[in-house]
């Protein structure tokens, strides 16, 4: 049996098309393999006469997330925001503080704040906030305002001892 020449060039075109499929190989992509960020600050603030529930987190690199009773959004720190929390951090002495300061007496309409930073946990309330942490809460209470998913500022009024 003979092979007409009609039916080699498809035979040849096969191997051909075998052969260089061989040759071409695939193409990796190189993985990015960035570590995701870490939480910097996460603060819960709830109560109040308004029934407040605000809730930010905000990441080592910047990016903090927002949420209130209806809203949430993201936004971006600068690096100065970012400096400027973590002196307010320090300057309070975050890690020397108690974990607990409830209100001396019960009370309708205090607010409750809960702030973890570099894996400390406070929560303090409207009437027994120590002096030295009510700067943080202010600055955290600006970066919420700023982020506009409330329609009033919350007055900073009781945060003192």
């Amino acid at each position: 049996m003979r092979i007409k020449g009609i039916q080699i060039v498809p035979l040849f075109i096969l191997v051909l098309v075998l052969a260089c499929a061989g040759c071409l190989g695939t193409k990796v992509l190189p993985v990015n393999k960035t570590e995701p960020p870490s939480i910097l600050v996460d603060y819960h603030r709830t109560g109040g006469i308004a029934g407040v529930n605000d809730r930010l987190v905000i990441f080592d690199n910047g990016v903090a997330a927002v949420s209130g009773r209806s809203t949430s959004t993201e936004i971006s720190l600068n690096q100065t925001d970012i400096a400027l929390i973590s002196v307010l951090f320090n300057e309070s002495q975050f890690s020397q503080l108690q974990a607990n300061y409830p209100a001396p007496h019960e009370s309708t309409g205090l607010m409750t704040y809960t702030i973890s930073y570099l894996g400390k946990t406070v929560t303090a309330e409207d009437t027994d906030v120590p002096p030295s942490l009510v700067m943080v809460i202010e600055k955290l209470n600006q970066i919420i305002q700023s982020a506009g998913t409330q329609k009033s500022a919350y007055p900073t009024i009781g945060l003192t001892r």
